[in-house]
């Protein structure tokens, strides 16, 4: 009879343990989401994917002043969600290939402009980087007008 109420307790506290831990992470992931709601910028972004090609207009601070530069090359990547999503652009800067990564929850970046549409299959365009010349080309998408 004493092996019974010893171990009945345990249980029990174990049992409640496992209630409040869940309870427990249930709340952390409400509060997360919570920061990741407010801390995610409210600004629009026009929809682009991989392969599209774009330019990022960024707010550059040197000393008091500030200016606007423009960043424009190919999207060779897309990952990660919510306050953490971030893109890759890759461009051809006198015959060196440069990527920057931009996150979109950047308050620097002004605006993004989509110029072209890439007909690509893939998410992660890697091979890119071993490319050159006009085999590095993305083909390019083309809409037909739905009136035609």
């Amino acid at each position: 009879m004493d092996i019974f109420f010893s171990v009945q307790p345990t249980y029990l506290c174990a049992s409640l343990f496992e209630r409040h831990s869940n309870l427990y992470k249930m709340k952390e992931l409400e509060a997360i989401q919570f920061v990741h709601d407010q801390l995610l910028s409210n600004q629009k972004f026009p929809s682009f994917k991989t392969g599209d090609t774009i330019t990022v207009v960024y707010n550059i601070v040197e000393g008091d002043k500030r200016r606007e530069q423009a960043y424009r090359g190919d999207v060779i990547q897309i990952k990660g969600h919510g306050l953490t999503k971030s893109f890759t652009v890759r461009k051809m800067s006198h015959g060196v290939g440069v990527e920057r990564i931009f996150s979109f929850s950047n308050p620097n970046i002004a605006r993004i402009e989509v110029m072209k549409r890439g007909k690509v299959r893939r998410a992660r365009l890697y091979y890119l980087r071993g490319l050159v010349g006009k085999k590095a080309r993305i083909k390019e998408l083309k809409f037909n007008a739905p009136g035609k």
